[in-house]
């Protein structure tokens, strides 16, 4: 009998969600058949079978979450002796190929201080706690077996002393609610998921601050593209202050300033938020950053863009005003350092010399992470960002 455990679906994702099973228990399968599509917090991934054999167990059902490195499959082979397989769906990670579950066993640290031992952890918990300068090796597990999750990470906070996991589930227990029916409660599954431990990092990690002010745009010329200006216009703003076009360092207190542009556009779907990439926006044309914008709306919200196309954002842009609104606080996302929104264009009444006038204008609002940046730096990428807006073309 061989045992699949979950392999990580992207970049040291903590988990996955079952959407629908192709096999039953019984059922033979081919190496390589898809077995399973599971949701992760960035597409949904098709897992193929590592094995040609009869499945006889299937560990959860559609809706459950189950963790990166937990049972998912479990086989009758062809053969008495399997060996890895190689697959061709997409997925990342080591398969085992016997009937023991995969365990990473405690490696002895050497560096003075250390408990002695290190920790078992999620690669994706492993790199928060480094950013969080927090010793991973001290934090009792949650996961499967002491494993550290992500939650483990974030229940700690970011001020010392350090909370432990288990203190967390009891300060973070809801109270008793009310005795009448006060809805139906929605567990926050997928993106959703997602956003609200994105969401919670942000709020413990950075110390963020926003100016606002407005592009008066009355000159555009006709069919001028909202999107792809505002692209060419933060490159401009972070041509001028490139200390926002950054990533901070809270291990090493530095932030770490990048000379290309990737700038993260907000993409509202039914099931969440989701951040795709425009790569190298300094360097192209208003068709090539058209062109972009449009493969990956698609694909953000038919949940089919590749892992590569949502990491490494060295700015964000939330353009909300396509919907409604004029000013708001976007969230920095870290370890980036910025992110700028743009409001819904109005007609506004506007002096111009001795007279009054009416003109579109566009309203920007600036959120930066003052840890790193400084609100003169971060005035005058907006100052730079207006000025290019406020081109004809």
């Amino acid at each position: 009998m061989s045992r699949f455990n979950l392999p990580d679906l992207g970049e040291g994702l903590q988990e996955a969600e079952i959407v629908r099973w192709h096999v039953a228990v019984g059922d033979r399968v081919a190496v390589d058949q898809p077995m399973v599509a599971m949701e992760t917090a960035k597409a949904v991934v098709e897992v193929p079978s590592p094995f040609a054999g009869v499945v006889t167990a299937l560990h959860g059902k559609p809706g459950d979450t189950i963790a990166t490195g937990a049972p998912l499959v479990d086989f009758r082979l062809d053969n008495e002796v399997a060996g890895p397989a190689t697959s061709s769906g997409g997925v990342v990670g080591h398969m085992p190929t016997s009937d023991e579950e995969l365990r990473e066993a405690p490696v002895r640290r050497v560096h003075e201080g250390s408990t002695g031992l290190r920790a078992r952890a999620m690669p994706a918990a492993r790199d928060l706690a480094r950013r969080l300068g927090v010793d991973i090796n001290g934090i009792t597990g949650t996961g499967r077996d002491g494993l550290v999750t992500v939650d483990d990470i974030m229940a700690l906070g970011v001020a010392p002393p350090l909370r432990r996991a288990t203190d967390a589930a009891s300060v973070n227990r809801p109270a008793a609610g009310p005795t009448h029916d006060a809805g139906e409660l929605e567990v926050l599954r997928s993106l959703r998921r997602a956003m609200a431990q994105s969401m919670s990092l942000a709020r413990d990690n950075v110390m963020e601050c926003t100016v606002s002010d407005d592009a008066d745009i009355e000159h555009w010329e006709t069919g001028n593209d909202y999107t792809a200006r505002l692209l060419r216009a933060i490159a401009a703003g972070c041509r001028a202050e490139p200390g926002l076009n950054a990533w901070f360092d809270a291990t090493s207190q530095g932030r770490r300033i990048f000379h290309h542009i990737d700038v993260g556009i907000a993409v509202d779907t039914p099931d969440g938020l989701l951040v795709p990439v425009i790569r190298d926006v300094g360097n192209r044309s208003s068709a090539e950053l058209r062109a972009d914008i449009n493969r990956l709306k698609v694909g953000a919200r038919d949940r089919s863009l590749p892992p590569a196309d949502l990491k490494d954002f060295t700015f964000m842009l939330s353009n909300f005003g396509v919907m409604a609104g004029r000013y708001a606080t976007p969230v920095v996302v870290p370890p980036a350092v910025a992110i700028l929104g743009a409001g819904k264009v109005s007609r506004d009444v506007v002096a111009v010399g001795d007279k009054v006038e009416i003109h579109r204008r566009m309203p920007l609002s600036l959120t930066f992470d003052h840890r790193c940046v400084t609100g003169g730096e971060a005035v005058r990428l907006l100052g730079a960002v207006i000025k290019d807006l406020e081109l004809r073309n």
